[in-house]
């Protein structure tokens, strides 16, 4: 009996497996996908939509694989919505593709251009629409006006739906008005008053004469630059501990203005006591060296004079044959004196070789036009002194808006390479001039230049002057580095035609051409040879004019060779503050041609600090001309008046006929010049400054045996005056008031001189 009920519970488990399989088979096939079917989709391919599921046919369809499918279907971007849902064995997937841009528009625009916005958005014409990327556009175009300083700009974009699920895109501008500066504020400061550092910073307060200039516009960027600009500042004029506490921007609420408030701790201002040079190197003693140091003790600290010295003594020390040196300065700092001791310790640098130059970023520019300014060549020791001067030649050549300068290690511990990162500017000008002055009058300019042409570094130049007294075209070009050798090389063709009737009663014209070639001696001494073959021509010699002129009347030529040295440590070319100028002309005429002279001019200028934008000027300028078996020729003396000689005018100085009045020439003339430039208490964005000055000098001698009815003086006339300097957005613009406090009877005076140019 047990046997069978056995045999019963055997029979009965083996039934309930059955069942349980036949009842799950159905279960187990109802879980894989039979097919995967499409629907909604317009321009997209069925087969595109299927290749971004992580579900093929013949899968289990895991509520993990769904919620992965759906994330890849929407970041593609092609969809507004995705569902998938099962029906029976098989997977459909339902999608609403996102529209396609037909066109897309901006309104509102009127202060940038549209194609400067095109430029800055993601979305075109014929791209798939998302709201994602549109409000990425609209933050892009937000951060462009704030750029442009329009921080109340608002930007509103507009659907308008068309058919074949198509739409147009509007972007709706309110440009709002320019956030301006409207007050710039310092906290802590009382060496320097508000004004004195609003001069220091860039950014600066709205004002109805700040047409042409964007710093009165709020920048991030340029608020960093003020931190920086006020603490270079404080440390030219020996606030050592000064720091900048912090540099705060405030919006109005109507987000028009921004209000600037610079927070300052100043410190103590220190002076240097005692300056001292430590060298480590053999053979060197720090009197070799002390001549380099560009301050002396009971000085006021200056940080700026200090990375001077540091560049010297480098530059110095290469020129004494040491080649790894490392200059660095030990400052102690006594806070009860208020004083600083200031060592410069010369130790023997890393002896590191330059592997390799890169020049990156130019893609006009031939690599050899940057190449050629480096101070270092590969193989080179290294040398940071040389490598900064490096880079301020290349951007002396103007050719670059940036030159970055990299210095990476090489494939060895000795080695470095060289980077030279640079990004280029448009070097072509086509400029027309405009202008007025008391002694040319009216004048006008046209002139086309490359000073880059083919990328090779030439200089070419055509330009055409007329004025109410000068006419002149001329063409030059200037190879800078002649056969690959540091010579500049090049010519010019000139024609001159100029209007001296008012003063000498005839025209003048000259027409010929100039070969030159200069080179460098030094740093900053300049060698230059010429060689010119002009004709001079004087005629439209007025009736009543003096015999001396009708005795020159006809055409000359004249063949001769020139020597010009020039002498330059001026701290700038353009606005000096510092240092001198001086250069020395020759001209020997003879070699061939009507006339045989030898000319002879020096003009040496020198400018000091008095204090901060407070400069003088000491200058002086003297020509001598002396004919060689040959009479000096009315067009080749010097005249001196006008612009040379302030208080006379054009030719007002030197021999004149007593009858006519004309001015005649002086083979010898001189002018002293001493003058203090200063700023007028203006805004210094303004660009206006103030001088006073006095004039000496004097011009006399012509070749001549007939001296009846000749005035020639050589005494000393004398001027004085003021002037103003307005560098305008126009140009710069120049007027003078001069008094002859000195002077002869039958001289010409002028009390007002004015002048303006502008370049556009």
């Amino acid at each position: 009996m047990i046997r069978g009920l056995t045999r019963i519970r055997d029979l009965l488990f083996a039934t309930g497996l059955l069942l349980a399989a036949v009842i799950a088979a159905p279960a187990v096939q109802a879980q894989t996908v039979g097919q995967i079917l499409i629907e909604g989709n317009q321009r997209v391919e069925a087969a595109t939509v299927r290749s971004y599921l992580t579900v093929a046919q013949g899968d289990v369809p895991t509520p993990e694989r769904i919620d992965q499918s759906l994330k890849s279907l929407f970041a593609t971007g092609l969809f507004s919505d995705v569902q998938i849902r099962r029906e029976g064995a098989n997977l459909v997937v339902s999608v609403v593709e996102n529209p396609i841009i037909n066109q897309l528009a901006f309104e509102g625009n009127r202060r940038l251009d549209t194609k400067q916005i095109e430029a800055e958005v993601q979305l075109r014409p014929r791209i798939v629409y998302t709201r994602a990327r549109v409000q990425s556009d609209v933050q892009r175009l937000i951060q462009l006006y704030r750029r442009s300083g329009r921080y109340a700009a608002t930007v509103e974009p507009k659907v308008i739906q068309l058919p074949q699920n198509r739409v147009d895109l509007v972007f709706e501008i309110d440009e709002g008005p320019e956030t301006k500066i409207e007050k710039v504020s310092f906290i802590g400061n009382e060496r320097f008053t508000d004004r004195e550092l609003r001069g220091v910073i860039q950014s600066k307060e709205a004002a109805f004469y700040r047409l042409f200039t964007t710093n009165d516009r709020y920048d991030p960027d340029r608020l960093t630059l003020d931190r920086e600009l006020l603490r270079r500042y404080y440390l030219r004029n020996g606030y050592a501990d000064f720091r900048v506490v912090s540099a705060n921007a405030e919006l109005s609420p109507d987000r028009r203005d921004f209000f600037l408030t610079f927070a300052v701790e100043e410190g103590e201002q220190y002076k240097v006591r005692k300056l001292d040079i430590e060298s480590k190197l053999q053979d060197l003693t720090p009197g070799q060296l002390r001549n380099q140091v560009k301050f002396a003790p009971r000085e006021i600290y200056n940080a700026d004079k200090i990375e001077a010295s540091i560049q010297a003594i480098t530059f110095e020390l290469g020129r004494l044959g040491y080649a790894f040196t490392d200059v660095r300065p030990r400052t102690v700092v006594d806070r009860d004196t208020r004083e600083i001791d200031i060592t410069f310790e010369v130790n023997e640098g890393p002896r590191v070789y330059v592997e390799r130059i890169n020049i990156v970023g130019n893609v006009r520019t031939l690599d050899r036009v940057v190449r050629r300014e480096f101070r270092l060549a590969e193989g080179d020791a290294f040398n940071a002194a040389k490598l900064r001067r490096s880079q301020q030649r290349i951007r002396a050549l103007g050719f670059f808006n940036k030159v970055d300068l990299k210095d990476e290690r090489g494939s060895a511990p000795d080695k470095s390479v060289i980077t030279m990162e640079v990004a280029e500017r448009s070097t072509g000008e086509l400029t027309f001039g405009l202008g007025y002055s008391t002694s040319d009058g009216p004048l006008g300019d046209v002139s086309i230049r490359e000073r880059n042409l083919l990328g090779k570094g030439q200089d070419l130049r055509a330009g055409f002057t007329l004025s109410g007294r000068r006419q002149e075209i001329d063409t030059s070009f200037t190879e800078p580095y002649f056969l690959d050798r540091n010579i500049a090389a090049g010519f010019d063709i000139f024609r001159a035609t100029t209007d001296q009737r008012d003063e000498s009663s005839f025209d003048s014209t000259r027409l010929g051409f100039q070969l030159r070639a200069g080179y460098p001696l030094t740093e900053n001494l300049r060698q230059q040879f010429s060689y010119t073959l002009r004709e001079d021509s004087v005629n439209n010699i007025e009736a009543g004019a003096s015999r001396f002129v009708r005795e020159q009347e006809g055409t000359r030529t004249t063949s001769g060779v020139g020597h010009r040295l020039t002498y330059d440590v001026r701290d700038d070319r353009f606005d000096p503050t510092e240092g001198y100028r001086i250069q020395f002309d020759t001209t020997l005429a003879g070699f061939g041609g009507a006339k045989r002279y030898l000319k002879n001019q020096v003009d040496y200028t020198y400018y000091i600090p008095v204090r901060e934008k407070v400069v003088a000027s000491l200058g002086f300028v003297e020509g001598y001309i002396f004919g060689l078996d040959r009479d000096i020729r009315i067009e080749d003396r010097f005249f001196a008046g006008g612009n040379n000689f302030r208080g006379f005018s054009t030719g007002g100085v030197g021999p004149r006929d007593k009858a006519t009045g004309d001015a005649l020439g002086a083979n010898l003339y001189y002018v002293s010049t001493a003058e203090l430039k200063f700023p007028l208490g203006l805004p210094p964005e303004l660009g206006v400054s103030g001088r006073v000055f006095t004039q000496a000098g004097s011009a006399a001698g012509i070749d001549t045996d007939d001296i009846r009815g000749l005035f020639d003086v050589g005494s000393v006339r004398v001027s004085s005056g003021v002037g103003m300097t307005w560098s305008s957005p126009f140009g710069p613009i120049r007027f003078d008031l001069a008094k002859a406090i000195v002077k002869e009877d039958l001289d010409r005076t002028q009390f007002f001189s004015f002048s303006f140019g502008t370049r556009f």
